[in-house]
């Protein structure tokens, strides 16, 4: 009776552990894209789970990603490429490939780049200033220059929404922000030297 009772012990522990396993093994975001390119400190929190982020290593659904100063991450989710300044904190908040989902940029500067002639798919990314609809095009949005916040198309185009006015950018145009909450400028026309500055920003030449 005793090795039986230590046999039931042992099993309901199994089951235990196994069922743990479970829930740590759902918590966890389904793999959505990697890290291409990686310079300095780039680091990863899934949950209560932080790590440093190399190049080649596995980007997830609900990762929080973070880079220090002098930092830049280049990161492929599917046939879409996120390039990320310093100082920029972004949270995959659900993607799926070919199909798109939420980002979230919380402070810092990002490309979003997805090649002409894909497919297109149906992103969103939310921002302090506003939110930023996409669908299969390039743009840039950060700080720049003068302006709290500003968003830029180089190809396709984006709806940008922000204190209750929406404004719509294509190839070349850009729209600045004074302030969170604030409604976006007037729709520009951007010169090269602001794209090349923008773009550098992220670590593109």
């Amino acid at each position: 009776m005793p090795q039986l009772n230590i046999n039931r012990r042992m099993l309901l522990g199994s089951l235990i552990l196994a069922a743990v396993g479970c829930r740590a093994t759902a918590a966890t975001g389904a793999v959505v894209g990697k890290a291409q390119t990686i310079r300095g400190n780039v680091r990863r929190r899934q949950g209560d789970a932080e790590e440093r982020l190399a190049a080649g290593g596995a980007v997830l659904d609900r990762d929080y990603v973070t880079t220090s100063t002098n930092s830049f991450a280049d990161l492929a989710l599917s046939e879409t490429r996120i390039l990320l300044g310093p100082q920029t904190e972004l949270l995959i908040d659900s993607f799926i490939a070919g199909e798109g989902g939420t980002l979230e940029l919380g402070v810092g500067r990002m490309v979003f780049d997805r090649p002409q002639g894909l497919p297109k798919v149906d992103v969103a990314i939310r921002t302090a200033f506003g939110m930023i609809g996409v669908r299969g095009t390039k743009f840039f949005c950060g700080p720049s220059r003068a302006a709290a916040f500003a968003v830029f198309v180089e190809h396709g185009a984006v709806s940008v929404e922000g204190g209750g006015i929406a404004r719509r950018l294509t190839a070349g145009e850009g729209v600045d922000f004074d302030r969170p909450g604030a409604a976006p400028g007037e729709v520009t026309r951007w010169g090269q030297a602001r794209i090349r500055e923008a773009y550098a920003s992220v670590g593109l030449r």
